[in-house]
């Protein structure tokens, strides 16, 4: 076989796939989208059909604009949200809409249908929640499996196969059930550090049939293995080689974080320093250490979701990117969120801001838990917030809301960092990945707003990359994730904190507090 590796990233909205060689250097890449069914309120579906198309019509786009022989890929890597994908006994799609569309067999990660059987696993008070902070999230696997067997019984009675949507994507290549560590520890409290499943926390939430009944009793995989080679179907579907291997899956987040923090894998002191900012539709901020270090509203420790040796833990916001389209659709100057208004709100932003300097919508004040509070609260029912709204309806009304929504999503990184400081971690540089480096606003405000030194990797896109360094150890070009780390990352630039807005950032955080606290005190009644 060749040298050469795809790596697929799926998306919210979108698969991506990437062909890159042994250095890290990415050839050529294709998009192709996904489909979404929100049928209610806080549901949202997959179709797994529909996403394993779009993954093969990226990978073959991708090697066409390559111009590479399916020869020369020694492994495909799969990334992916943390979504439920739900199989009868027999591997075909099982319905998980209320409604019982056969199409849709899919939970889609930031799904909030199993809000309640989430505060039910809290009330346990189990010791597998310290691996959660303290705290279960709707957007885990373990409330959404317990909302379909509770919901929709007939379903659970038929379901043979339950995947996370990565593992399910090398399953769809191989045929094997084997699971994948990084998400089996992350997202179905599976302790690879203590023995792996803990019959008495799901005997305690109603689950004890869980590992048997999914197929999930083998232990997970390491990251980096090879679960297979791909089957005669799936490579002709792919347009790849049945000697092509297939490494493991692992959450899309993680990958981010793998992509950015990879060179620093062999040296676990810098290593500790570095946190990971993974900003796109939701952001996720990954840090790694040595030893155990839980605390409330972070998820995990997870021993070895990432590194080997490594304990990965993970702050997060589950609605940035997805909130700044919410404020552009919602306000009547804005429209459909399409990049070219984004544009045009940036740009007039930039240009109202040398106007009024740091006046520039001062009194606007925002919480930004439109979908929660993942980090630091934990708090899956908290409410976003506005304050300082006039009958203004203009479109720089619209600019001044914008605004001080990415302040918020700022200083919601911030928060979240004084967190992990009190946990035990010391950061001192944010490397930055996803969607966001695209917003001008944000990357100056993830400076200034936290103090800390942004870096931004020279790669279009650091999720595929992590991947690919992944499938570069499956596919034996890198010993381990630490030599992969090392011969495929980039460099990067890096922007530093304006110490002339420190002052002003320090007041807004200080009034951003402050809001949290009127908040509690309304809600508190």
């Amino acid at each position: 076989m060749g040298d050469l590796i795809v790596a697929v990233d799926i998306g919210t909205g979108s698969a991506r796939a990437g062909i890159f060689d042994a250095m890290g250097t990415l050839l050529a890449r294709a998009d192709y989208p996904i489909l979404m069914n929100r049928p209610e309120e806080n549901h949202a579906e997959h179709d797994s059909e529909n996403i394993w198309s779009a993954v093969c019509i990226a990978v073959k786009t991708a090697r066409a604009k390559a111009g590479v022989p399916a020869e020369a890929i020694a492994a495909i890597g799969f990334d992916a949200t943390c979504s439920l994908v739900v199989r009868d006994h027999d591997g075909a799609p099982l319905s998980v809409n209320r409604k019982g569309d056969p199409r849709w067999d899919t939970i889609v990660w930031l799904d909030h249908r199993a809000m309640a059987q989430a505060d039910a696993c809290t009330a346990t008070k189990h010791a597998v929640l310290r691996h959660s902070g303290s705290v279960m999230s709707p957007e885990m696997q373990m409330p959404k499996l317990l909302w379909l067997k509770q919901t929709l019984p007939e379903q659970w009675d038929r379901v043979g196969y339950l995947f996370d949507l990565a593992d399910f994507m090398s399953w769809r290549a191989t045929g094997s059930t084997l699971r994948s560590r990084c998400t089996l520890t992350a997202k179905w409290n599976y302790l690879s550090h203590a023995g792996g499943w803990q019959p008495d926390f799901l005997d305690a939430i109603g689950l004890g049939d869980l590992p048997e009944r999914g197929r999930l009793d083998a232990e997970p995989a390491a990251v980096g293995s090879a679960i297979g080679l791909l089957t005669a179907e799936a490579a002709a579907d792919l347009g790849l080689h049945e000697a092509c291997r297939v490494a493991t899956g692992v959450i899309d987040a993680y990958a981010g974080a793998i992509g950015v923090l990879g060179r620093f894998a062999g040296q676990p002191d810098v290593l500790e320093r570095q946190l990971a900012l993974i900003a796109g539709t939701s952001s996720c901020i990954v840090a790694f250490s040595r030893e155990m270090r839980p605390g409330f509203g972070m998820w995990g420790p997870y021993y070895e979701a990432g590194f080997k040796g490594q304990w990965l833990i993970e702050g997060g916001q589950s609605a940035t990117g997805a909130l700044l389209d919410h404020v552009v659709r919602s306000h009547s100057a804005g429209g459909e969120p399409d990049a070219e208004i984004h544009a045009r709100i940036v740009l007039r932003i930039q240009e109202l801001r040398a106007a009024y300097g740091t006046d520039f919508a001062a009194r606007l004040h925002v919480l930004p838990d439109f979908h929660g509070n993942r980090s630091p609260f934990a708090d899956p029912h908290a409410r976003g917030v506005i304050s300082g709204l006039t009958l203004d309806s203009s479109f720089d009304a619209l600019c001044r809301l914008y605004w001080r929504t990415c302040v918020a999503i700022a200083l919601g990184v911030r928060h979240i960092l004084a967190m992990m400081k009190d946990a035990g971690y010391h950061v001192d540089t944010l490397h930055v990945t996803g969607g966001h480096v695209r917003n001008p606003l944000l990357m100056d405000l993830y400076s200034d707003a936290t103090g800390c030194r942004v870096v931004v990797p020279e790669t279009t896109d650091a999720v595929l990359l992590g991947t690919a360094m992944i499938a570069s150890v499956a596919g034996g070009l890198h010993g381990d994730l630490a030599a992969a780390g090392a011969g495929m990352s980039p460099g990067g630039f890096e922007r530093r904190p304006d110490p002339d807005m420190t002052a002003v950032y320090d007041r807004d955080y200080a009034k951003f507090l402050r809001l949290y606290r009127h908040r509690a005190e309304l809600e508190a009644d």
